[in-house]
């Protein structure tokens, strides 16, 4: 399948680019500077410069014309709110409905644990971050898409075990970003996890196995 991952450069993307091109995909990692194309080359995949924060829904869905699968793994980076809100919410709700007009079908939304479920003061430097990623996921969930949304907990750099506890009951933890990586790894090329939300962080059970247990409920 042709998967477009929309914001390449990412630590999560650049672990997941060189799984899906080893699955079998053909990988196009979306980044919005031009320095990092050898890094993202390096992991597998053909890199699109292009900065989706600043595009319409109409040049969005021109750089995401024939993919099968849409990986948005794009975000701000903390910062301002206003950047927060233009990248996590406003632009990523452009590509969600960029995925729409243009028939993709298969959309893979990297969030976090708490989205739609935290319910952060405005004072709390966190609120935008959390405000932004539930009215993204919320809008891709009212859409007829084939939509995964993945929730993992606070992200480390610490060595990915392929391992993983997941469920409604997840609400904190910490997850690597190795794992994040290969849990989209495991999400793309299935048909039978979409309109999940899959909570998850590092745990004991294998990817593989959890996701074939998600399937079957």
């Amino acid at each position: 399948m042709r998967v477009t991952i929309i914001g390449g450069h990412g630590k999560v993307a650049l672990l997941a680019a060189p799984l899906l091109a080893a699955d079998g995909h053909d990988v196009r990692s979306v980044v919005r500077n031009a320095a990092h194309v050898p890094d993202v080359e390096a992991a597998g995949a053909t890199a699109v410069v292009a900065d989706v924060e600043h595009l319409d829904q109409t040049a969005i869905g021109a750089l995401v014309r024939g993919s099968d699968v849409i990986v948005w793994s794009a975000g701000a980076g903390g910062g301002s709110p206003k950047r927060t809100y233009a990248v996590d919410r406003d632009a990523a709700i452009r590509a969600i409905d960029a995925a729409v007009a243009e028939g993709v079908g298969r959309f893979v939304m990297v969030s976090y644990v708490g989205s739609g479920r935290d319910n952060v003061p405005e004072d709390n430097p966190f609120h935008a971050y959390a405000t932004a990623k539930a009215a993204a996921d919320d809008h891709l969930r009212r859409t007829a898409l084939d939509w995964t949304i993945l929730g993992p907990g606070q992200l480390t750099l610490d060595e990915p075990t392929g391992r993983i506890e997941y469920g409604d009951h997840v609400e904190e933890g910490v997850t690597s970003r190795g794992n994040v990586a290969e849990v989209i790894a495991g999400v793309v090329g299935r048909s039978d996890l979409g309109g999940l939300v899959i909570r998850f962080r590092d745990g004991t059970v294998t990817v593989a196995e959890a996701m074939d247990s998600l399937a079957r409920r």
